[in-house]
């Protein structure tokens, strides 16, 4: 009776994911978080490229939100001092009623058509990353709001925007720690409320909950050994390999949903 209930409690923790897809999807999480932590994003991007096989395009978004809040808590605990306030108001807000909308759209998606979906916002980040670079936009508060909003329906219908995010952030005129906390501040809002949507939505399932909240801690420890490796090797070397694994993730992904 208990080896049943325990098989019991495992499957509605894990679902049908297996122990070596478990920890392959753990082991490519704190990967993406060194890599962030080098590059300056790459969680949101390369956990994608894991999750979709490994759980199905529909539960993607909703366990890599909820994991967010707790790999962005931390940071932003250590860096809350430099929290840029007006900024994460202004942007909080704006991006909010847009990540509602964002995240009930998602919700409504068959597994191909978010497969897809997931696999072209994958792709096109890579040139719109090295765009945004290069132009160095500037905003005004007027700008960050309408920013922040386009950004809030990206941010709950995709996983892999938070380069986005630390681009208005960056137009905007912070820099150095000041971006990391304000970007830290407004994922952890956004988290919960794209999290609430799927919630309700019924999209957070107990086995997408075990997963999120495994990939969350998993990623804690990135952050450190992100600081060690930074003396030690190029970030420009770790961002061109992240590229080319979006590229041909995202195009496998496209490629699946089209397809299937």
């Amino acid at each position: 009776m208990e080896d049943a209930a325990a098989g019991d409690l495992a499957r509605l923790l894990f679902g049908d994911v297996s122990l070596p897809e478990y920890l392959l999807v753990l082991a490519v999480a704190l990967t993406a978080s060194v890599i962030g932590g080098l590059a300056g994003y790459g969680p949101g991007l390369l956990l994608p490229l894991v999750l979709v096989p490994t759980i199905g395009a529909e539960s993607t978004v909703p366990v890599i939100g909820a994991s967010a809040f707790l790999t962005n808590a931390s940071r932003f605990w250590v860096f809350r001092e430099h929290l840029d306030r007006r900024a994460f108001l202004i942007v909080a807000a704006a991006a909010v009623p847009g990540c509602i909308l964002g995240a009930w759209g998602y919700s409504l998606l068959t597994g191909p058509g978010a497969g897809v979906l997931i696999g072209l916002f994958l792709i096109v980040m890579v040139p719109a990353r090295r765009w945004a670079r290069r132009v160095q936009l500037r905003l005004s508060e007027p700008g960050m709001a309408v920013a922040g909003a386009g950004y809030g329906v990206l941010v709950g219908s995709t996983a892999g925007s938070g380069i986005l995010l630390l681009s208005i952030l960056m137009a905007a005129g912070l820099g150095g720690p000041a971006v990391l906390a304000t970007d830290c501040a407004v994922t952890l809002v956004t988290s919960v409320v794209k999290t609430g949507v799927f919630q309700a939505a019924g999209s957070m399932s107990p086995a997408n909950w075990a997963m999120a909240l495994m990939i969350g801690a998993v990623t804690t420890p990135g952050a450190f050994i992100a600081r060690w490796l930074v003396r030690r090797f190029s970030a420009t070397l770790h961002t061109r390999i992240l590229e080319a694994a979006i590229l041909i993730g995202g195009g496998v992904l496209v490629v699946k949903g089209l397809v299937a």
